[in-house]
C-alpha cells in the first residue's frame, strides 16, 4: 500500500540490529563489500575505484523519483537536483512548451493549477468498494436486486471486497485505540523527563544509571528498551519525545480512518477529471509538496551529494546523477492515471532511470500503466520498482504496478523489481519484504537505511523495499553513467547477472542475490570491449 517504507519507531517495527563479525558503520552499511566485511552491501567504493583505474569518466544522468515529493533545498540534495534549464522560474509561463508551467525541479500530479496541494487520499480498496456499494447497496432494494441478478459474478466480488474493507476498518479502529492507550501511558512521564534532562545528550550510560522516583517517569522508561539505539543515543530527551510522541499522536489520530478507509473523503478537488484517463496536463510545479519525507529519503539513497562530509552518500557514486522529483504518491494509494502520467513526464523530460517505491493490491486501470511502461522502454528508459512490504509471494498475490499481464506475458524488458535485504548474512531477506521466483528480480539493501530527511536538513534510518529500490536504482545510474552506450535492458541484465548469490534468495527471486556495483561495472567493461565501444 502506497509508499513502501517501515519507520524505525516502535518495538513492533521490524528490527535487525545484531553484532557483525566485521564492524561496519550502521549509517553506511549498504555500501559495504561482502568479500571484506561479510555484509551484503552494494559495494560502491570498490566499483568507484575500478572505474577510476579504467579512467572511465561519467556522463550526467537523470533519475526520476516518482514519489511523495523531494525536498529540493535539502543540504545534501540541492546540488544534485535536476534543473529544467529551459524554464524561467516563477514567471508563470510554460517557457519550454512541454505543457507544464515552471517545472524547475519536476512536477506534481497531486495539486491544482492554483497551487493547492493534496496529501491524504483513500486506498484503492476503498475506492472500488465505494463504487460497487453505490451499485449494490443503495436505499432502493429493487434496484439492488436487479443489479445483483444482472451481475452475479461482480456481486460476489463485491461481497469479498466488503469483507476485506470492513476487516481493514476494524483493524484500523483497534490500532487507533492501542495508540491512544500508549500515548496516555507514556506522555506524562516523557514530558517530565524533557524538563529534567534539558539539553543533555543521552547515552546508554546515562540511561542505565538513571534512577527516578516519579511513578509517571518510571512508567515511561520502558521505551528505551523498545527504541533502537540510533533513535535516542546522542539526542536530547526533547528530540526523543518529539519523535516518539509525534508518531503516537498520528496513530492515535486514526490516520487510516480519516484517509485510507474514509468513504466520505473529498479528494482530488479541482486537480483533474478522474474519468478522463487520457488527460495529461494537470497538477502544479510544487514537486516538494506538503509531506516529502518518503521521497526525500529515497532521493538521498540514490544521489545524496558525495564528498561533502555530511549526511549520507548515494549509491550512484557521484554528483553527476541528478534527481527529478515527480510527485505521484499521496498518503494513500497512488492512482493509476497519476502513475502513468508521471512516467510520461519523467521520460519526456530526460530521465533515463525511474525509481518507483510504491505499490498497492488493486489497480483498476492497470492497462494505462502498462502502456506507460512500454512507452518508457521504447524511449530507452529503465524502471526500477519496489517489490512491496507484505512478506508475500507476489507471484501469487499480485503487487501493482506489476510487469506481468494476467496471462503471464511480460510487459517490458526494462523493468527491474527489487526486494529488500538486511546487513545480516544469516538473515538476508528482510522480514517484511515481498518475494517471488518470477516477480522479484533482485534484492538490494532495504533495512536500517540512513539517508536524507526533510524538515531542517535531517537524516533518518528507515526500513522498506522503498529503500531497496533506490539503492539498486543508484547502482544502475552508476553503471549507466560510466557506460552510456549500453541500453536499458543491458543495464537490467547486467545487474541481474552480477548479483552476489545466496541460497536464502535463490528460490524467492529470479537472480537469487543482492546487487553488487563492483561486479556490475566489471561486466559493463567486458561488454564494452566485446562490442568495441569506447
Amino acid at each position: 500500500m502506497k509508499k513502501l517504507v517501515l519507520a524505525l519507531s516502535f518495538a513492533f517495527s521490524i528490527g535487525f540490529a545484531q553484532a557483525q563479525s566485521v564492524e561496519v558503520p550502521k549509517e553506511s552499511w549498504y555500501h559495504a563489500d561482502i568479500e571484506t566485511t561479510g555484509v551484503y552491501g552494494v559495494n560502491t567504493e570498490k566499483a568507484l575505484e575500478f572505474l577510476k583505474n579504467k579512467k572511465r569518466k561519467p556522463q550526467n544522468l537523470v533519475v526520476g523519483v516518482l514519489d511523495s515529493g523531494v525536498e529540493h533545498f535539502h543540504e545534501d540534495l540541492k546540488a544534485n537536483m535536476w534543473v529544467n534549464k529551459k524554464e524561467i522560474p516563477g514567471n508563470g509561463i510554460d517557457d519550454d512548451k512541454n505543457g507544464y508551467i515552471d517545472d524547475v525541479h519536476g512536477w506534481s500530479f497531486l495539486g491544482t493549477a492554483k497551487g493547492i496541494n493534496y496529501n491524504d487520499d483513500s486506498v484503492e480498496l476503498t475506492r472500488i468498494y465505494k463504487k460497487l456499494a453505490e451499485k449494490y447497496e443503495t436505499y432502493d432494494q429493487q434496484k439492488n436486486h436487479d443489479a445483483i441478478v444482472k451481475n452475479p459474478t461482480e456481486y460476489a466480488e463485491f461481497l469479498n471486497l466488503k469483507k476485506e474493507y470492513l476487516g481493514a476498518v476494524g483493524k484500523a479502529k483497534y490500532n487507533q485505540q492501542v495508540a491512544q492507550a500508549r500515548l496516555n501511558a507514556i506522555e506524562p512521564g516523557l514530558n517530565k523527563m524533557v524538563l529534567e534532562f534539558g539539553d543533555t545528550k543521552l547515552s546508554k550510560d546515562i540511561i542505565a544509571k538513571y534512577q527516578p522516583t516519579d511513578s509517571q517517569i518510571i512508567e515511561s522508561l520502558w521505551i528505551f528498551g523498545e527504541l533502537k539505539e540510533e533513535q535516542w543515543v546522542g539526542k536530547t530527551m526533547k528530540q526523543v519525545a518529539d519523535s516518539y510522541l509525534g508518531m503516537a499522536r498520528r496513530q492515535a489520530k486514526g490516520d487510516a480512518l480519516t484517509s485510507h478507509y474514509n468513504l466520505d473523503l473529498v479528494d482530488r478537488k479541482d486537480v483533474d477529471n478522474p474519468n478522463d484517463l487520457k488527460e495529461r496536463y494537470y497538477g502544479n510545479n510544487d514537486s516538494n509538496g506538503p509531506e516529502s519525507s518518503h521521497g526525500t529519503h529515497v532521493a538521498g539513497i540514490i544521489s545524496a551529494v558525495r564528498g561533502n562530509k555530511i549526511g549520507n552518500e548515494g549509491t550512484s557514486g557521484g554528483n553527476h546523477v541528478k534527481i527529478m522529483s515527480v510527485r505521484t504518491v499521496p498518503n494513500g494509494d497512488e492512482r493509476d492515471k497519476d502513475v502513468a502520467n508521471a512516467i510520461y513526464y519523467a521520460v519526456d523530460n530526460g530521465a533515463k532511470i525511474l525509481n518507483m517505491s510504491f505499490g498497492k493490491a488493486y489497480s483498476p486501470n492497470k492497462e494505462i500503466v502498462w502502456d506507460a511502461f512500454k512507452y518508457a522502454a521504447d524511449k530507452g528508459v529503465l524502471i526500477v520498482k519496489a517489490a512491496g512490504n507484505s512478506n508475500e509471494d507476489i507471484d501469487q498475490h499480485i503487487h501493482y504496478p506489476t510487469n506481468f499481464k494476467e496471462d503471464g506475458t511480460v510487459v517490458s524488458n526494462a523493468v527491474l523489481t527489487v526486494g529488500a535485504s538486511t546487513r545480516l548474512a544469516d538473515k538476508l531477506k528482510a522480514g517484511f519484504s515481498n518475494y517471488g521466483k518470477k516477480s522479484v528480480d533482485v534484492f538490494g539493501p532495504g533495512a536500517e537505511i540512513y539517508a536524507t530527511y526533510p524538515g531542517g536538513d535531517q537524516y533518518r534510518f528507515l526500513n522498506g523495499t522503498s529503500m531497496a529500490s533506490p539503492a539498486v536504482a543508484g547502482v544502475a545510474a552508476l553503471v549507466w553513467s560510466h557506460y552510456p552506450k549500453l541500453s536499458a535492458s543491458d543495464i537490467r541484465t547486467i545487474l541481474m547477472e552480477t548479483v552476489n548469490k545466496n541460497e536464502q534468495l535463490k528460490d524467492i527471486s529470479v537472480a537469487g542475490g543482492v546487487v553488487d556495483a563492483y561486479k556490475a561495472v566489471q561486466r559493463a567493461e567486458e561488454i564494452y570491449k566485446q562490442r568495441k565501444l569506447k
